[in-house]
């Protein structure tokens, strides 16, 4: 039955002088030990690996892309089904994100990595070279056309709720606008007030979806904190988002999203913005980071879980994470190559196949090499923050971290 109660956030260790911290996420489908990774399987799959390997490999939830799945096979098929986590074969818990993403994605065709990285131009007109603008933004939601047919569709707040409603996650996200480093100060107040009145119309619509559902297990909603690189539109989010409560039941977030633009070179300084303003007694998610020295900073200034899609995607693309950092599988070095990817790693992938092998299956073409890279990748990340938790736990999150980062170079130039 659908009981707020389900869900619950228990603190464990705190990180000493810093925001961060272990914990519990206690969900209808499972608890999720923090800090944590969560695998994203945008379209109700992690692409190229089943959810039973998911599980096999560590992953504590998996998260789904509203949008996405509103267009195929629609979200009316999933609740039919039983919800994602049924539909998809998978036990444990699941999150979705709201669609916000696909309003600057489609609005100016840039991806997470360029949202963060942009700099020097400020201009609101700005669109990816050779992109087309398939999105619109008014106060009211957002009018877009369908990447597959060209379909138009709109999504509002409410539009939003219906369909992650629909979709049965255990935490699901507030409708958000996504900016990017390249819009102007002005630009970004005027988004972050329309984002705030969004997410009033969420919460309301939540407690009133939530009510008529109530055959269904409970779903928590995570406001989503926007405010790109300037401090006082951070920390006003964070404390204007805690406040919120909804018309209906005077209910409150659950939790809380750390999202839109994030200036790399900051990132652990606007976290620690956000969570110095946010109520300790509930977890905080960053959405879209997944770099292994971004986990660490990230942790430490009060992030609790992360979701991004790098290590699948770049794994379909022969690039393979290591302790020493990320190189590229499928050049010649590696043709007699007969060791594993990382002699260290327990994945299924290590344990069974050589780098040999793995070069071959990319210069031929074949699924399986996919397949194989993704296990690992999703493995490696994974462990990489499993490990943090119990380094925090354990008392040596510092000596855990130097060491860490001392072997990482990011991306490894072989000579």
């Amino acid at each position: 039955m659908s009981d707020p109660t389900q869900f619950a956030f228990t603190i464990g260790t705190r990180l000493p002088g810093r925001h961060g911290r272990t914990g519990v996420i206690s969900t209808p489908h499972g608890d999720v030990a923090t800090p944590a990774f969560i695998p994203v399987g945008t379209k109700a799959t992690v692409k190229a690996v089943l959810p039973e390997t998911m599980a096999e490999i560590g992953a504590q939830a998996l998260l789904a892309n509203a949008y996405h799945l509103y267009l195929q096979p629609g979200s009316d098929i999933v609740d039919e089904a039983g919800g994602l986590g049924r539909f998809m074969n998978w036990p444990g818990p699941t999150f979705t994100d709201s669609g916000g993403f696909q309003v600057m994605s489609l609005g100016v065709g840039f991806k997470k990595v360029l949202a963060m990285e942009a700099v020097g131009v400020q201009s609101d007109e700005v669109i990816a070279k050779g992109k087309e603008r398939l999105a619109v933004v008014d106060d009211d939601g957002v009018t877009f056309r369908s990447h597959l047919d060209g379909s138009k569709h709109r999504f509002t707040p409410e539009v939003s709720m219906g369909i992650q409603h629909r979709l049965g996650a255990d935490v699901m996200f507030a409708f958000d606008e996504l900016t990017t480093l390249f819009n102007t100060r002005g630009y970004q107040e005027k988004s972050l007030q329309r984002t705030h009145e969004w997410a009033q119309r969420c919460i309301d619509e939540h407690e009133r979806l939530t009510a008529r559902r109530s055959h269904r297990p409970y779903q928590a909603l995570f406001a989503v904190i926007q405010g790109a690189q300037y401090e006082d539109l951070r920390r006003k989010a964070s404390r204007d988002l805690d406040a919120m409560r909804g018309i209906g039941t005077g209910s409150a977030f659950d939790g809380f999203g750390i999202g839109g633009a994030l200036e790399k070179a900051n990132l652990g300084t606007i976290v620690g913005w956000c969570c110095a303003e946010l109520p300790e007694d509930k977890p905080r998610h960053l959405l879209g980071i997944s770099e292994p020295e971004d986990f660490f900073v990230a942790i430490e200034n009060g992030a609790d879980t992360f979701d991004c899609v790098n290590p699948s995607r770049v794994a379909r693309n022969a690039a393979i994470y290591v302790r020493a950092g990320r190189f590229n599988i499928n050049t010649s070095r590696f043709r007699r190559d007969f060791t594993p990817i990382d002699d260290t790693c327990d994945c299924y992938t290590c344990a069974h196949y050589t780098r040999a092998y793995i070069h071959h299956l990319f210069k031929a073409k074949e699924m399986l090499a996919a397949t194989l890279c993704t296990i690992h990748n999703e493995r490696f990340t994974i462990r990489l923050v499993d490990d943090i938790r119990a380094s925090i736990d354990g008392g040596y999150y510092d000596e855990f971290k130097t060491e860490f980062l001392g072997r990482w170079q990011g991306r490894i130039r072989f000579e």
